[in-house]
């Protein structure tokens, strides 16, 4: 799918690789809303995008609170129209320091899931919904190794990721013949905030930069129609055409 006059919806969307989405589909053409609950943070990159010659908005809403997922889906379609491309990219690792999983409140799981899971799905059960009428459209979900593979510390995050995952596949089995495509898409260990909440003695000079991730993950979108719909798509190994 091309994203130039692309409607694209970015959860998770003011740093990391939301940020770096934003700006790179922009570039692209696109027209970019992203979602975040920073307030300060988000205006900064709209900024940003808008300096570039780009064209983006910012929406200020928690995915983790259910009553804020019709008045965002409602601002964006009056913003750019009906979304085209919906990046599942909001994340909450849980509790901080990580913890396992019998140290970790229900209360704590509970809000991890909420984040990044029940949020997108509430989200898709919006948007998705739009496309499967127009018969067109794009669902990406950001995922994790973790989701994979059981690491100690990592298990309110990898369960969340899991399940998001199958989600996606479900998605992706239920709605094949409606001309909407569905993928998880892990992009590796990156230098983020997020990775150096989770293992501050990471060295960022061995992670990945979120602007390089985000240019791959544009090249996945471009060349959708040559990855079987909810394949788990694990960006350091995918072949894509140059």
């Amino acid at each position: 799918m091309e994203v130039k006059n692309k409607s694209v919806l970015i959860t998770g969307g003011s740093r990391g690789l939301g940020r770096a989405l934003g700006i790179t589909l922009a570039r692209e053409g696109a027209r970019v809303v992203l979602v975040a609950r920073g307030l300060d943070e988000l205006a900064r990159t709209v900024e940003e995008i808008r300096l570039a010659g780009g064209e983006a908005y910012g929406i200020a809403a928690d995915l983790g609170d259910k009553n804020s997922i019709y008045p965002l889906t409602g601002e964006a379609a009056a913003l750019v129209g009906p979304i085209d491309i919906l990046i599942q990219n909001a994340s909450t690792l849980g509790a901080l320091p990580l913890q396992l999983l019998l140290d970790t409140d229900c209360e704590d799981l509970e809000e991890t899931l909420q984040v990044n899971l029940i949020g997108p799905f509430r989200l898709a059960k919006v948007i998705v919904g739009s496309m499967v009428l127009r018969q067109t459209g794009m669902m990406i979900s950001i995922t994790s190794d973790a989701g994979v593979e059981a690491y100690s510390g990592w298990g309110a995050y990898g369960v969340s990721k899991a399940a998001l995952d199958h989600l996606t596949r479900v998605f992706a089995v239920e709605l094949q013949d409606t001309g909407v495509t569905f993928f998880s898409i892990d992009p590796g260990e990156m230098d983020t905030r997020m990775h150096a909440d989770a293992i501050p003695s990471a060295d960022p000079a061995t992670l990945a930069k979120p602007t390089d991730v985000a240019r791959r993950i544009l090249e996945v979108i471009q060349q959708g129609k040559r990855i079987p719909n909810g394949s788990r798509v694990i960006l350091s190994e995918v072949e894509l055409v140059q």
